[in-house]
């Protein structure tokens, strides 16, 4: 069973918890179980992209090349509405965990689309007036190509069977370039490949123990497979 907030003690250590998680890394690396995970853990609502709502996604994925650019924008639309629903609750000051990060969006075209749809594409991004919210925390998971394949095979989502290695591999290279220069919040890097957060107890239990001693800075977390007892 996953752990909720009444397992973290209320007081100083509670207090000085992340209220603003952003997961992210490329597909199939399981950003969104994990961040359900993680929300239920320390009873924080949950943000997640509403991937399925896009109606050019699994067109793109059978022909990148026609659809790339309608996906893209799709989904900065989304997420800056999404962002600006935020804004609006903020007096609230309400605890979340979020699948996505809003920064990212510009490495998702940079991957998908060519050089004149990557200029109009920027045109609209810049024109577009948000007020970024800045995670307390930033987790970005890792996994090598032949892994994320193998998960989304495993998931069986229709639409998903097309990507391929290739595009997997460009898109864990900027990922990879973007945490790099990464320095707006405090980032946890976890090298997934040999864990399973979403189904494993003792692999999650141990990660969030970790993420909870983050404070600032950057921090790698690359722990080895626990089997299922």
């Amino acid at each position: 069973m996953t752990e909720h907030a009444n397992d973290i003690p209320p007081g100083p250590e509670r207090d000085a918890l992340p209220r603003f998680v952003a997961i992210e890394g490329p597909i199939g690396v399981g950003k969104t179980s994990l961040a359900r995970r993680l929300a239920e853990t320390l009873g924080y609502d949950l943000l997640l992209e509403d991937v399925e709502d896009n109606p050019f996604l699994e067109r793109f994925y059978r022909d990148p090349g026609v659809h790339a650019l309608p996906t893209q924008l799709y989904f900065l639309f989304q997420r800056t509405r999404q962002i600006g629903q935020l804004r609006q609750g903020d007096m609230f000051r309400p605890c979340r965990v979020a699948d996505f990060l809003l920064d990212k969006d510009p490495l998702f075209a940079r991957v998908t689309l060519d050089d004149e749809e990557f200029r109009l594409y920027q045109q609209v991004y810049d024109q577009l007036t948000f007020d970024k919210l800045v995670p307390d925390l930033v987790i970005y998971l890792q996994a090598p190509p032949e892994t994320l394949l193998a998960r989304i095979h495993k998931r069986g989502v229709a639409a998903e069977r097309a990507i391929s290695q290739d595009y997997l591999e460009r898109l864990n290279e900027a990922y990879t370039q973007y945490f790099h220069y990464y320095d707006e919040a405090p980032l946890l890097i976890v090298n997934t490949r040999d864990i399973d957060l979403a189904d494993n107890d003792l692999d999650y239990r141990q990660l969030v123990e970790y993420l909870l001693g983050i404070k600032n800075g950057r921090h790698y977390y690359n722990p080895q497979y626990n089997p299922p007892s």
